[in-house]
C-alpha cells in the first residue's frame, strides 16, 4: 500500500478539485520562516486559501494561509520546508476548496487532500462540494427517536445510541479504542461508514484497515488518512474532509456512522497551527483556536431531512485524566461518553467499557420501557458489587448482609459475560435487548421483585409483559 505524498500530484489534484474567484493575480515575496510558518509580504490572501512557492529545481511547495502578523501573511506549509529561502516568490492558488466526491469513494483510502492511498487510481468522481459547510440550524433539526445498532453489546444495551446522536470514546493509550472503533465499523447497521484516523503511526494504518476493519467493513466506507508525520494542517484538515463526506453520503438519504480517531490528536495538530500563526497558548498550551474549533466540527454531526450523522470520537486522555482540557470541553459538548477502563484491559476483559462511568444522553429517548428498566437494574448490581469489592476481595463480606450485593455476586459471572464480547463476534440489536431483559429477569427473582416493576427504576412499569425468551 502507498502511503506516501506526491507533491506533483498534490497540485494537479488540487488545482482540479478547488475553484477560484480571483478578479486578478495575487503574488507575494518569502521574507522570512518563524518556526512552522512561512511569512510573506505583498500577499492580501484569506485564510484557507492555498498558494504555492516556488523552488528553483523543484516542485513548488504548497502553503495555505493560517493567518496574519503585522502586514505578513502567515502561511503553514503541507510538505518540509527544505529549500526555501528569502525572496522567493509565492503566488495565490484558491481560494474556495471543493471536495469531489460520490458513490467510487467506498472502499477506499484517501488522504485529506484526496490522494488515493491504497496504490490504485480514483475516479469516477464528477460531483463537488464546498469544502466547508455550516452546522444545521438548531431548529431544523429533527428528534432523535430511533437507535442504531453498532453491533457491541455492551453499548447497544446499556448506552444504546441513536441516529444522529454523538458520542466519545475516552481512553488513555493502549485500552482498545481503535479495536472498538472497528467492530463498530464492521458490525453497525449503518449503511455508509466515514473514519478518520489522524495522527496514527503509520504502520498502524494498515493494521487497521485489515485486522480491525476488515473486506466486509471496508466495502462500505471511506477511510482520511492523515499520519503522525504529515503536517499539522492536514492533520486537521483530515477531519473537515471526513466530516464533509459524511455529509455528502447523509444528504443522499444514508445513516452515516462518522468515526474519528483521535479527537485529542486533531487538537493537537491545531495546537501546532495557532501557535505557528501567533497565538499565546491558554489551558495546558492549547491556543483558543483549539476550543473555537472543536464545537464547529461536532456539530455538523446529526439528524438532517433525509438522513443521519451518528459520531463517535475517540479522545485520548492524557495520563488517565478525565478532566485534562480536551476530555473536559468535549463530555460538555457532545450526547454522551464511553469510558475504556485500564484496569479491566489489563484483567483481559474486552471491550474494556465502564459501564458505571459511562453514559448516553439520548439512551431514554430510542429504548423501550422495559429496555431502560433492564438497564437501570444491571446498573444498580454492578454499583453495588463496586461499592463492596473490598469486602469481597478480603472475604470480609457475608452472604445475607445485603441481597443486592448478595444478587451481584450470583449475577457477577453472568453480566461479565454479557459485557464481554470477542472481536470476531457480532452481537444484534435483539439479540443485546433480548439478552439483557433474561438477566433483569434473573436479577429480580433473587430481589424478590416483579420483573417489570424495579423498586430503584426511575422510569414507570412497562404496560406489556416482558416476552419470553427462554
Amino acid at each position: 500500500m502507498n502511503v506516501g505524498f506526491d507533491s506533483r500530484l498534490a497540485l494537479e489534484n488540487w488545482s482540479n478539485r478547488i475553484q477560484a474567484v480571483l478578479p486578478f493575480a495575487i503574488e507575494g515575496t518569502v521574507v522570512r520562516t518563524t518556526g512552522l510558518a512561512v511569512a510573506v509580504a505583498d500577499f492580501p490572501a484569506p485564510v484557507g486559501a492555498v498558494a504555492e512557492i516556488e523552488r528553483p529545481g523543484a516542485q513548488p511547495l504548497l502553503a495555505e494561509v493560517v493567518g496574519f502578523q503585522d502586514r505578513l501573511t502567515l502561511l503553514y506549509p503541507y510538505e518540509e520546508t527544505l529549500g526555501l529561502r528569502r525572496g522567493q516568490r509565492v503566488r495565490l492558488c484558491r481560494t474556495l476548496s471543493q471536495l469531489p466526491v460520490g458513490p467510487a469513494l467506498l472502499g477506499r483510502v484517501i488522504d485529506p487532500l484526496g490522494q488515493p492511498l491504497d496504490g490504485k487510481p480514483l475516479g469516477g468522481l464528477p460531483e463537488r462540494v464546498l469544502l466547508q459547510a455550516a452546522p444545521p440550524q438548531p431548529c431544523q433539526r429533527p428528534r432523535i427517536s430511533e437507535p442504531l445498532p453498532t453491533g457491541v453489546r455492551a453499548i447497544d444495551g446499556l448506552l444504546t445510541c441513536g441516529k444522529g446522536q454523538r458520542l466519545g470514546i475516552f481512553s488513555g493509550s493502549g485500552v482498545g479504542k481503535s479495536v472498538l472503533l472497528g467492530m463498530m465499523a464492521r458490525y453497525t447497521a449503518a449503511s455508509r461508514v466515514v473514519l478518520a484516523l489522524i495522527g496514527e503511526r503509520g504502520r498502524e494504518v494498515r493494521e487497521f484497515l485489515e485486522r480491525d476493519l476488515g473486506a466486509e467493513g471496508l466495502a462500505r466506507s471511506v477511510v482520511v488518512v492523515a499520519t503522525s508525520d504529515r503536517p499539522a494542517v492536514l492533520r486537521v484538515k483530515a477531519a473537515f474532509v471526513a466530516t464533509r463526506l459524511a455529509e455528502y453520503f447523509r444528504d443522499q438519504g444514508h445513516d452515516v456512522l462518522l468515526l474519528v480517531d483521535s479527537i485529542t490528536r486533531l487538537a493537537m495538530a491545531q495546537r501546532e497551527v495557532g501557535l505557528a500563526a501567533g497565538e499565546f497558548p491558554s489551558a495546558r498550551g492549547y491556543p483558543p483556536s483549539v476550543f473555537a474549533m472543536l464545537p464547529r466540527l461536532v456539530e455538523r454531526a446529526g439528524r438532517g431531512p433525509v438522513g443521519t450523522i451518528t459520531a463517535f470520537y475517540s479522545v485520548l486522555v492524557e495520563a488517565d485524566d478525565p478532566q485534562e482540557p480536551i476530555a473536559d470541553c468535549l463530555r460538555g459538548l457532545l450526547d454522551g461518553h464511553i469510558w475504556l477502563s485500564r484496569k479491566l484491559a489489563s484483567a483481559g476483559h474486552y471491550p474494556a467499557i465502564d459501564i458505571l462511568e459511562s453514559l448516553s444522553r439520548l439512551m431514554p429517548q430510542v429504548t423501550s420501557a422495559e429496555h431502560r428498566q433492564a438497564a437501570g437494574t444491571i446498573r444498580r448490581l454492578l454499583a453495588a458489587y463496586r461499592e463492596h469489592e473490598d469486602l469481597i476481595t478480603v472475604g470480609a463480606y457475608r452472604r445475607g448482609a445485603d441481597k443486592v450485593v448478595d444478587c451481584a455476586l450470583e449475577l457477577r459471572e453472568a453480566i461479565e459475560g454479557y459485557l464481554r464480547q470477542p472481536v470476531e463476534v457480532p452481537a444484534t440489536f435483539q439479540e443485546a435487548v433480548q439478552q439483557l431483559l433474561l438477566l433483569h429477569q434473573r436479577a429480580s427473582q433473587r430481589l424478590g421483585q416483579p420483573a417489570g416493576n424495579s423498586a430503584d427504576s426511575k422510569f414507570p412499569p412497562p404496560t406489556n409483559p416482558v416476552p419470553n425468551i427462554g
